[in-house]
């Protein structure tokens, strides 16, 4: 399973973005959506959109976090990096947003991942990133400059 995995779009959408999300079977959205009319493009791929709720959605039809199995691997997705002690005791993988900062780090058997921002990201270019998972395992984590 490919999953293209985004953060923190503030309202903006580069143009070719969407165009490169093709092959997905899913994209998750780590919060900091704004608009929800950001979301349509990604929508009309076809691939199911997960979003969790950032700190500058109003949206409160988007959870918090969602605790997700794909390919025998548990997620936990939300916005703002949890302290480790808030993460349920069966995620193997915590994704998160809002540092606008890329991250790939074990701490204490679990794997914490953030794609960087695709608007205003702290250290280089925008990111985002495809996540793969087989045989139950996350197989690959690649961020991917804009």
């Amino acid at each position: 399973m490919r999953i293209a995995v985004i953060s923190d779009t503030h309202d903006r959408v580069p143009p070719r973005l969407p165009e490169r999300l093709h092959g997905a079977d899913e994209i998750w959205h780590l919060g900091d959506v704004c608009s929800p009319d950001v979301l349509v493009e990604f929508e009309q791929l076809g691939p199911p959109v997960r979003v969790v709720r950032g700190n500058c959605d109003a949206n409160d039809a988007w959870p918090l976090a969602l605790e997700l199995e794909r390919g025998g691997v548990n997620f936990f997705l939300t916005h703002i990096p949890p302290a480790s002690e808030h993460v349920p005791a069966n995620a193997q993988v915590v994704l998160h947003g809002h540092t606008h900062v890329a991250r790939d780090e074990t701490i204490r058997g679990v794997r914490w991942l953030n794609p960087g921002a695709i608007s205003r990201p702290r250290e280089g270019a925008a990111s985002w990133a495809w996540l793969t998972v087989a045989d139950g395992k996350l197989t690959r984590w690649e961020t991917v400059r804009i």
